[in-house]
């Protein structure tokens, strides 16, 4: 079992590798807090004291982690607490989600590529954009059937 110096130099240093990689610095502290502790499961409060950072401060955090599906809110049975827990495959289900991003993205550039004659020099470089897309998000869904294969191979 880890300790809390080594719990805290994860949070650190994982949540500097995604906050590098594009995400706001208090999700993704938020984020490594709940990958590494014992249970993946912790109210607000908890996370606050974790990090020091206040419990209104988490609570936009987690609202975002939750609307990008990194995390989940459950309610404590019997109470009006609220519990923030990241599943053994957050990185999976995260990334099987990834339509909720690319949809609107594709359906901007559907129309701007329906706008637009084929001789404007946009045409070509959001017509790339458009097929990327498609492209990724198909492949999503070959690496997802390939990824249960795997677990299952790991016996996860």
């Amino acid at each position: 079992m880890a300790t809390e110096a080594e719990r805290a130099t994860f949070v650190e240093r994982m949540g500097g590798a995604l906050t590098s990689a594009g995400l706001a610095r208090l999700p993704s502290r938020i984020f490594s807090a709940l990958l590494i502790d014992a249970d993946g499961r912790m109210t607000a409060a908890e996370i606050g004291a974790a990090l020091g950072v206040s419990p209104a401060a988490v609570s936009g955090a987690v609202r975002y982690l939750d609307g990008v599906g990194m995390v989940r809110r459950e309610r404590e049975r019997g109470s009006r607490r609220d519990i923030f827990v990241v599943d053994d495959d957050a990185w999976h289900e995260m990334m099987m989600h990834a339509d909720q991003y690319y949809g609107p993205m594709q359906a901007a550039l559907r129309r701007a590529l329906d706008s637009l004659p084929e001789d404007d020099p946009a045409h070509r470089r959001l017509r790339f954009s458009y097929e990327f897309i498609a492209f990724v998000t198909e492949e999503m869904k070959a690496l997802s059937e390939r990824w249960d294969q795997r677990v299952t191979e790991l016996g996860l």
